[in-house]
């Protein structure tokens, strides 16, 4: 029988060894969903925010438990895990107080004596997440969708089977019918070719770029809704009027906050060459004194990544850019011993085509360059694939809406480090994905729109 081994990053144990699901088991879950879905969605919005508000209380009572075994399972530091866990509670919260106002009827003048328009949830939902925020990306993409009257099918990492699992436990102690959210443990390529299946209506997947082209590849051909999220190369534009000891704080938490494996972590730091100096090192005294270890001790900044591949990953690409010519302003790298550990590293100098800055770096790499009008700043900032969020630290507020209106991301803040807020639109321009995710818009992103003329 095929299994899914769980790995504890920060020492390279197994932990957990999970039996995929057979061909029969899957059969009877998707089954299950469509069975479940006509009952959820005759339920009321009000009654699924009731639902919804046990899923906040579950998280809470449990969240200590919960956080424990993100980090155990992928490596977070205990501190950003019970963060992670709250702001799922957040999330699910949210959605319960706001789902009746996003799913009213509107109404519109026409020439009928009444019109307007209705919304109708889609139906069985495939969600395909990653590892690096295992309990957040699974339920940022179900919540919306389950407080719409849809129902879920998880495909979640290899990496947190454990989680997934945990997640569907959460959802049917909160009361909600046993095919409304389903975990299945079965391999990436599988999930892909769900898509094709009559009984799956619509997608929402995070990830990278290739998997992502083959998911709306399939979504496409078969005329099934998709919404991707695929990463980012996020800039950090610092002006030279800017509060430099905020802007080197924020700089060190983005970068730096779950081992550098965020999307919307700052991965480019476009500074005033004015201030570069001055900057750079307020930026790397901070960072030499992260701590580095042991995730499950609180004070502990930066963890493990996520593999020994993601290690290898990240090495190569720093190698290939400091042969390019990019200097060392602090040295760093894979850390011998148990666990796939990764000091941090800060880098000067960077060619425009170097890998660090042309790609998507998730782990604790900074690279700084400079700049000398905002023009340059705003080139630089876009001239990536990417698009998905970006900061700008200034302290004249007019000059910063001036200046984020010709970057090409679909987050941008300023003065503060990129973050998702359920209350605002989530996803990105270019490459980083297709849709949006949160608030009104990400609920609508899965739901029928049914037009309607009384006369």
């Amino acid at each position: 029988m095929e299994s899914m081994r769980s790995v504890d990053p920060a020492t390279g144990e197994i932990i957990g060894d999970y039996e995929l699901d057979t061909e029969y088991v899957v059969e009877d879950k998707i089954r299950l969903s469509g069975k479940d879905f006509r009952d959820w969605k005759s339920t009321s919005p009000f009654d699924r925010s009731m639902y919804l508000d046990n899923v906040a209380g579950i998280l809470r009572e449990r969240k200590q438990e919960l956080a424990e075994m993100i980090t155990r399972e992928m490596g977070k530091t205990i501190k950003e895990s019970l963060g992670e866990i709250e702001k799922c509670a957040v999330l699910s919260e949210y959605f319960a107080r706001n789902v009746e106002r996003f799913l009213a009827a509107e109404f519109v003048d026409t020439d009928a004596e009444t019109s307007g328009f209705l919304y109708e949830p889609l139906g069985t939902i495939l969600n395909i997440m990653p590892w690096n925020f295992p309990f957040w990306q699974a339920m940022r993409a179900a919540v919306p969708a389950l407080a719409g009257g849809n129902v879920v099918l998880l495909k979640h990492s290899s990496n947190v089977p454990g989680c997934a699992l945990e997640i569907e436990k959460i959802f049917c102690t909160a009361g909600l019918p046993p095919g409304a959210y389903q975990t299945l443990l079965i391999r990436g390529d599988l999930a892909s070719g769900l898509i094709s299946r009559d009984e799956i209506s619509a997608v929402s997947f995070t990830g990278s770029n290739p998997a992502g082209e083959k998911v709306a590849s399939e979504a496409g051909r078969y005329m099934k809704k998709f919404v991707l999220e695929l990463g980012g190369s996020d800039p950090f534009i610092v002006l030279e009027d800017a509060d430099l000891k905020k802007a080197a704080e924020g700089a060190v938490k983005s970068r730096f906050r779950n081992a550098g494996q965020s999307c919307t972590a700052a991965k480019r730091f476009i500074v005033a060459g004015s201030i570069a100096g001055e900057f750079t090192e307020a930026f790397v005294s901070r960072v030499e004194k992260l701590k580095v270890g042991d995730p499950m001790d609180r004070d502990t900044q930066i963890g493990p990544l996520i593999s020994a591949k993601q290690r290898d990953k990240l090495k190569e690409q720093v190698d290939k850019t400091l042969s390019m010519g990019a200097e060392i302003l602090l040295e760093g790298g894979p850390v011998e011993g148990d666990g796939f550990f990764y000091m941090p590293t800060v880098l000067s100098h960077v060619k425009e085509n170097a890998p660090v800055l042309t790609e998507e770096t998730f782990g604790p790499v900074a690279p700084i360059i400079t700049f000398s009008d905002e023009r340059e700043a705003v080139d630089l900032a876009n001239s990536t694939q990417f698009g998905l969020g970006a900061s700008v630290w200034t302290e004249d507020r007019d000059r910063a809406m001036a200046l984020v209106r010709n970057i090409h991301a679909g987050v941008i803040a300023i003065n503060h480090i990129v973050t998702s807020d359920p209350g605002l639109p989530f996803g990105g321009f270019k490459k980083s994905g297709i849709g949006r995710e949160l608030y009104r818009v990400g609920m609508q992103e899965f739901m029928q729109i049914k037009s309607l003329k009384v006369y």
